[in-house]
């Protein structure tokens, strides 16, 4: 698909993807803080939402805590008298001479493994074989008995080095990959997109097997004849397998499905289309449908859903102007037009569209150092708001801009970003879209299709997660859309 020419849209609507309704790598986590707002009456209300996290304060459904990790093996909870664990407790050793199946020399480590990512690993690192090798690693729940071998039991599985079987809760075991033995590393680990454990021996992956134990899954050893000694490692050394490059093909393979489903060659045109038109960049569609008048005829988004161009083009010059203007920093000029064009927008002095345009204009005069000016348009126009409990949090901010001699380093200074100007450039936007009496729903003056399609594919994403126990890899908008800035060329 052909692109325009940005630079011939320089003095006009050109797109910039720095707005609330373009994704800045925070649209996302925004969306979600914002979604209550959208059911309001007043749809303003929602982009004040928007202002309101740009400040970065934290979204009550952020999925960045970090996740605590084993770091070493629980003394407390293991078989106690038939291994010695050593000091730094990350090796065991078996001392007794086994007799019976439940005197087995298990130990799991202090923390379970997380899961919010798309892979979790560690390995052992066999000193000592033993007298007979019994050695096993794998994976276990809260409930293990700790005299028994990782897999003997329900809600556990381990590979086995004696035999090379694999056990999945029962005391038989079923032929899985070679013995192991002395010198040897082997390794477990979950693959949470497959829901599979996998194992390694030497840094090369044995196999797998469906993971069906619910609940947290402890990392676990296990020593059974006398004199074997292992050591563990949770990551704290470098692993035999290349965690990194697994976790990259098992990516690829999600995106190699991903790839097959087949989409109409244009339709990303018709998407970026009705984008620009919703936002109201008139010359970048104008440059936009010039460059791309030689490809194939593309699919209208908006007839696809019921509405025609007419419609899609409501107010495409007024829209385009005011934007412009508030860009521009020129609100003076934005409140004139829309007091010429849409007297219903502006007609309520204390509505949320302009609370909005009033902390813009003054936002602007502390911008260029106007502060006396600036004191004097929030006696006159800010000061209606004072005690308004929707406005108080966001009029205390614009206020404090004037307590501070560099205002654009300081903790409001999120106000005097580009992208604020833009929040209120949307605002505008929506509330005369909101006047077509055309419109069949609040959400066609809110967000384009194209948003709409990023967050169907949030959802998606959250559902898929969802079904596999919240465990895996946590979806993130702006990461994914920002993935290919670290893909290997």
């Amino acid at each position: 698909m052909s692109t325009p020419n940005t630079a011939s849209t320089t003095t006009g609507s050109s797109a910039n993807t720095s707005g609330t309704g373009h994704d800045n790598g925070n649209n996302s986590n925004r969306d979600n803080c914002s979604s209550n707002s959208v059911g309001r009456q007043d749809p303003a209300s929602y982009f004040l939402d928007l202002s309101r996290q740009s400040s970065g304060t934290p979204c009550a459904m952020e999925e960045d805590q970090q996740e605590e990790e084993p770091t070493e093996l629980n003394t407390i909870n293991s078989s106690g008298g038939f291994l010695v664990v050593s000091t730094d407790k990350l090796s065991i050793k078996y001392t007794s001479v086994n007799l019976h199946g439940h005197d087995v020399g298990v130990v799991q480590a202090n923390k379970p493994a997380p899961v919010k990512r798309l892979v979790y690993y560690f390995e052992i690192y066999v000193k000592n074989a033993g007298a007979k090798g019994q050695i096993a690693i794998g994976f276990t729940n809260e409930s293990f008995k700790m005299r028994r071998q990782p897999g003997w039991e329900a809600n556990s599985c381990g590979y086995h080095g004696d035999d090379g079987n694999l056990y999945r809760g029962q005391a038989r075991g079923e032929p899985f990959g070679p013995t192991f033995t002395a010198k040897d590393k082997v390794g477990a680990g979950i693959n949470y997109a497959s829901q599979e454990f996998f194992f390694t021996k030497n840094g090369a992956i044995i196999g797998t097997v469906c993971k069906i134990i619910e609940g947290p899954l402890f990392p676990t050893v296990a020593v059974h004849s006398q004199n074997e000694e292992v050591e563990v490692n949770f990551g704290q050394k470098q692993f035999a397998l290349d965690l990194k490059e697994y976790e990259s093909q098992e990516r690829m393979k999600q995106q190699a499905t991903i790839e097959k489903i087949l989409l109409p060659p244009n339709v990303s045109y018709g998407l970026v289309r009705s984008y620009l038109i919703h936002y109201g960049y008139e010359e970048t569609l104008n440059s936009f449908d010039l460059a791309s008048r030689s490809t194939v005829s593309p699919i209208n988004i908006a007839q696809e859903n019921g509405s025609d161009e007419q419609n899609t083009l409501y107010a495409l010059n007024q829209r385009s102007a005011l934007r412009q203007l508030i860009r521009n920093g020129d609100i003076d000029a934005a409140l004139s037009k829309l007091r010429d064009w849409y007297p219903q927008i502006v007609q309520d002095e204390k509505s949320t569209t302009c609370f909005l345009l009033h902390c813009q204009k003054f936002m602007e005069l502390v911008r260029v150092g106007a502060l006396e000016e600036a004191v004097k348009y929030g006696r006159s126009e800010l000061a209606k708001f004072f005690g308004l409990p929707i406005f108080d949090d966001f009029v205390q901010d614009c206020v404090a801009l004037l307590a501070y001699e560099q205002p654009q380093q300081s903790p409001v200074g999120y106000l005097l970003a580009e992208s604020q100007r833009e929040i209120v450039a949307d605002t505008v936007n929506a509330m005369i879209l909101l006047t077509n009496p055309n419109l069949k729903d609040l959400q066609g003056c809110l967000r384009s299709y194209l948003e709409r399609l990023l967050r169907q594919l949030t959802v998606c994403c959250l559902e898929r997660r969802s079904l596999n126990g919240d465990q895996g890899e946590a979806f993130h908008l702006h990461r994914a859309l920002n993935s290919h800035k670290k893909a290997k060329c």
